[in-house]
């Protein structure tokens, strides 16, 4: 978030460059791979939409297999590891305020190098005002798209792509946003767009709404009456006056009305009864912050019973806000959930958009995109480039801002798990940090401290660049930021949570081009694990049956425990690196190759031997030092090449290695691999064996399948286990049948 300074428009990047406290290249980042651009224009703030191509760092394993090197040697590791270039798609998005449009332009047009089209797609009422401006100064040709339709696209986008999108505001709560879990399926719904006036639109399917009412009371009604009762000709001066105004000295209340005998009639004495309805009969002036206060409750009252009353006619619960009325203002979004509430006796809900402000601009893209299908793809923020939602609580921060959300295409579609009890109400951590005070001040902290590890991991991981001290040192300062913005607003990027800390933290790593901090260490586990697998099977088929079920599970933990992201697990890694697998064994109370290796696939071997399909699923990216699926693929075919039992079960498909289309070491069910929730369907799985603290603890704890599941993990974290009333290095071993 960029903080404006001295207002009024420039002529060139050097007059952006004055006004703002970010370098403009960080605002319109990445602007020479610019593609193709969207534009919204509102009363007084622009949005500016870009698709770019990003260029960054990929770790790549290769079989030494198949360029012909020996690997038996005992010094030679099992595969090489390349660091190559690789091209992904990026969605930019870019709010300010109308007064920094020509100095933006100018800062543009300085920067475009290769876009792909001569065109922009507008939308909203500035598109016509501006539409000379903006074609002589990028030399592009506006198309003006429809209002309604592009809120309607943006609307649908941000709701299917971003988890925690929409939130219920509830003033009493610390803090005040409830995030809502993403319904798998997002129709039908009511969309309010307050602007100027109000639009109600019912929405059906992505390609099917209809406009069903609206008010000319709205935005464009505060603003108006603002100005002639206070004087205060700019909105955003308008909403902080509100903010610090009391409305009960204008508007008449029902106690004024009717005094005790209002409990008789079931009504709350603090009612409005009459909107300014004081302010006929006193004889005295009333202050700037009371009229607006009073004017601001008056219009959203009016917009909230007016959306109860369209929701009701039209038989849906869930009604989303947007416009620029909305702003975030906690005033605003209050008194509409109050009326909704209060007028529906509970039964429909008020919601609210992170991104509302948005809404146009990823609308009008996506209409400039259509050739390209944009919605084929599944999208996931990035939290490294995004302002995240910002409070406006106690007061509006009369302050100017640029604010920034970014977006990456993922490289494969995702979808639900089939066999997930129900999609709609899965909620994959297991605690909220918002709302956890205590547990969000401890984790934030365990964040903070083990910055340095990760900081000298990453650049051990690229012994070879010249650069990899400076550019650890940048991640380790933005990070470092995150964190301190997460401490003053758990809710910027919707509700925090570990997975959300641990997401904040690769993203921040592969912006400064570290793929994969502990590709070393994992392949240097991955070979002494390989090594032992002989050994440890010879041992396991020694067994009579029952023990051999309890020493595949033990073997299954004791690997778990080999986790770097782990501090506990890491002191001791650190200091002992003769510490192995007998060792983590003994740790256990009564994720490395060594995890996979000797835990997971003795556990598969098993259950191969006994006839059983098994879909092995490892992250499509690196995480921690978690096996990565094309790691899996080169440890599954070395130890194929030394035993029968998984070499035959490969070729005969009866093990398939898939990937999680995660890349992180939680994992989000409602967010798979589209292959692999295709695959899960038609094999007809009926267990599902979830490894790891990660996956297992901080998520997925609690979540519940429609067939049997087995929740494992060793609990690394003295102060989690503690909380959870056990000791360090205790297990989870979680065993759940579905109720008939």
């Amino acid at each position: 978030m960029a903080e404006c300074g001295a207002s009024g428009s420039g002529s060139s990047g050097d007059s952006l460059d004055k006004s703002i406290t970010l370098p403009p290249d960080e605002i319109f980042r990445n602007l020479e791979n610019a593609k193709r651009f969207a534009i919204d224009i509102g009363g007084s703030l622009t949005k500016l939409a870009y698709y770019s191509t990003v260029q960054h760092k990929v770790a790549r394993v290769r079989s030494f297999e198949s360029s012909g090197r020996d690997t038996e040697q005992d010094h030679e590791p099992p595969y090489e590891i390349s660091v190559q270039e690789e091209v992904t798609a990026r969605l930019h998005f870019v709010k300010f305020e109308n007064t920094y449009i020509e100095a933006c332009l100018d800062f543009i047009k300085d920067h475009l190098v290769n876009t792909e089209t001569k065109v922009i797609q507008a939308t909203g009422g500035g598109a016509y005002k501006f539409k000379d401006l903006i074609e002589e100064k990028l030399r592009l040709k506006v198309d003006k798209e429809d209002v309604m339709t592009c809120l309607i696209k943006g609307c649908n986008f941000v709701l299917r792509n971003i988890p925690h999108e929409a939130f219920a505001y509830q003033k009493d709560s610390d803090p005040e946003f409830r995030f809502q879990t993403n319904h798998p399926d997002i129709f039908p719904y009511l969309l309010v767009n307050i602007g100027s006036g109000v639009s109600i639109v019912k929405v059906e399917t992505e390609d099917r709404f209809e406009w069903v009412g609206g008010s000319s009371i709205g935005g464009g009604t505060f603003w108006g009456l603002g100005a002639l009762l206070t004087k205060t000709k700019k909105f955003d001066e308008l909403l902080h006056l509100a903010s610090k105004g009391q409305h009960t000295s204008v508007d008449m209340l029902v106690q004024d009305v009717y005094g005790g005998a209002h409990q008789t009639l079931g009504l709350s004495g603090d009612l409005i009864a009459s909107s300014f309805g004081k302010s006929a009969a006193a004889d005295k002036e009333f202050s700037k912050e009371d009229m607006a206060k009073s004017l601001l409750h008056m219009i959203s009252n009016d917009i909230g019973q007016l959306a109860c009353l369209y929701a009701k006619l039209h038989c849906l619960d869930r009604v989303y806000f947007g416009g620029f009325f909305i702003r975030g203002h906690p005033v605003t979004m209050r008194t509409i959930t109050y009326s909704i509430n209060f007028f529906s006796k509970g039964e429909v809900q008020a919601l609210f958009l992170r991104h509302e402000g948005y809404l146009g601009a990823i609308g009008a893209f996506l209409k400039g995109a259509e050739q390209d299908n944009p919605n084929q793809y599944s999208w996931g923020e990035n939290y490294a480039g995004s302002s995240g939602l910002m409070s406006s609580s106690p007061e509006l921060c009369p302050t100017q801002r640029f604010d920034l959300l970014e977006m990456d295409r993922l490289e494969r579609p995702l979808a639900n798990l089939p066999l997930l009890l129900d999609p709609s109400s899965y909620v994959p951590d297991t605690v909220d940090l918002t709302d956890d005070a205590l547990a969000r001040k401890y984790w934030l902290t365990c964040f903070e401290e083990a910055l340095d590890g990760v900081v000298k991991r990453a650049v051990a991981s690229q012994p070879g660049s010249v650069d990899a001290a400076e550019r650890a040192e940048k991640f380790r300062q933005k990070y470092w930021r995150k964190l301190q913005t997460l401490r003053h607003q758990p809710f910027a990027y919707g509700t925090l949570t570990v997975r959300s800390l641990l997401d904040t933290r690769e993203h921040c790593l592969n912006e400064f081009n570290f793929p994969d901090p502990y590709s070393k260490v994992k392949q240097k586990e991955n070979g002494v694990a390989l090594k032992c697998f002989p050994r440890v099977i010879r041992c396991l088929d020694a067994l009579g049956w029952e023990e051999r079920q309890l020493a595949l599970v033990k073997g299954l933990l004791a690997g778990n425990v080999f986790d770097w992201g782990a501090k506990a697990v890491s002191d001791v890694l650190e200091s002992d690196p003769q510490f192995g697998f007998e060792e983590a064994k003994s740790k256990l109370q009564d994720n490395s190759g060594i995890d996979v290796i000797l835990g997971v696939f003795p556990f598969v071997r098993e259950l191969l031997s006994r006839g059983t399909e098994v879909i092995l699923a490892c992250n499509s990216g690196p995480a921690l030092n978690d096996v990565t699926y094309c790691e899996s693929l080169i440890v599954a075919e070395r130890i194929a090449a030394m035993d029968p039992v998984v070499h035959s079960a490969l070729k005969e498909e009866r093990l398939l290695l898939m990937q999680t289309g995660s890349s992180s070491p939680c994992l989000d069910l409602s967010r798979l691999d589209k292959g692999l929730a295709v695959l899960v369907r038609e094999r007809g799985a009926d267990l599902v064996v979830i490894e790891g603290m990660g996956r297992a603890v901080h998520t997925n704890y609690y979540a519940a399948l429609r067939c049997e599941s087995l929740k494992l993990a060793v609990i690394k974290n003295s102060w989690l286990a503690e909380r959870l009333g056990g000791r360090l290095f205790s297990v989870i071993f979680k065993y759940e049948v579905p109720a008939e």
